[in-house]
């Protein structure tokens, strides 16, 4: 077979497997920037012994173990508490004050959230700050196995934790064996949603949405649309904080200003 007969047939096989994942998973590949999904991909697929996209299709349909971890592979479930220290200290000191300026009880949003490691990580900050206001936090994701895990908040591993600081951890986790469970207190603070970002329509207004290292593999177009969705659920003066890596290249003419880096504000 030459190459071009290969790169036709590989389309194709391609195409298929991005029909029948949007039909099992919802998860919409067209999305995703087409060269990046490939390699990552491919090299799943070597894992698993699958010589084509047809193959390792059927060989998802069949193991929902494989699909699982095929999920977790995809959409990147990695997180820890205050992932990012300086970022999250950045938020404790000036945004969430900033914010809580405008009214006393916040709604946030964090969109992506794995297995809850950040907006539970929120939570300990606002408990800190505002002890006597229950704020409202939803966290979201597209895997609901990874919510459930969210939403248990008890088999936390020392690195899921290692940012945490000695005096909080103390004070907000217990340790059976090896794992660490978050205190109810504050995990009684976080509300659990499948949401698919690409897909589902966004409800509410929020004083903060924060969607971290999710967007990475997106085209520039879902984006750019996904933005404009999240500008459109912020209150007036809301924040949207993002990964480290991401910046809102056109974040001027989308309605956002940069508060610092990771930081854009509502503005009308």
């Amino acid at each position: 077979m030459s190459n071009l007969e290969g790169g036709i047939v590989e389309d194709l096989d391609y195409s298929y497997f991005q029909r029948r994942i949007y039909t099992l998973t919802g998860i919409d590949l067209k999305n995703y920037k087409s060269e990046q999904m490939h390699r990552r991909l491919s090299a799943l697929m070597a894992r698993c012994n699958a010589k084509n996209f047809v193959e390792f299709c059927k060989l998802l349909e069949k193991d929902q173990k494989m699909m699982q971890t095929f999920k977790d592979y995809f959409t990147i479930n990695v997180s820890e508490f205050f992932r990012d220290e300086n970022k999250f200290r950045q938020l404790q000191e000036d945004i969430l004050p900033l914010l809580l300026k405008r009214g006393q009880r916040l709604d946030i949003w964090s969109a992506g959230c794995s297995y809850g490691a950040e907006p539970y990580s929120v939570a300990i900050i606002l408990d800190q700050i505002t002890p006597l206001t229950r704020h409202t936090i939803l966290g979201t994701d597209i895997d609901t196995t990874i919510l459930d895990k969210a939403a248990k908040a008890d088999s936390y591993t020392t690195t899921d934790i290692r940012s945490v600081p000695a005096e909080t951890r103390t004070k907000y986790f217990t340790q059976t064996g090896d794992k660490f469970k978050l205190t109810d207190r504050i995990r009684s603070r976080v509300v659990f949603k499948q949401h698919n970002l690409l897909r589902d329509p966004i409800q509410g207004l929020y004083d903060m949405i924060l969607c971290r290292n999710v967007v990475i593999y997106f085209t520039d177009e879902a984006k750019d649309t996904l933005y404009h969705h999240f500008w459109e659920h912020l209150k007036p003066g809301g924040v949207l904080f993002v990964g480290g890596t991401e910046v809102l290249n056109t974040f001027k003419n989308s309605g956002f200003q940069t508060i610092t880096t990771s930081f854009y504000r509502k503005v009308a």
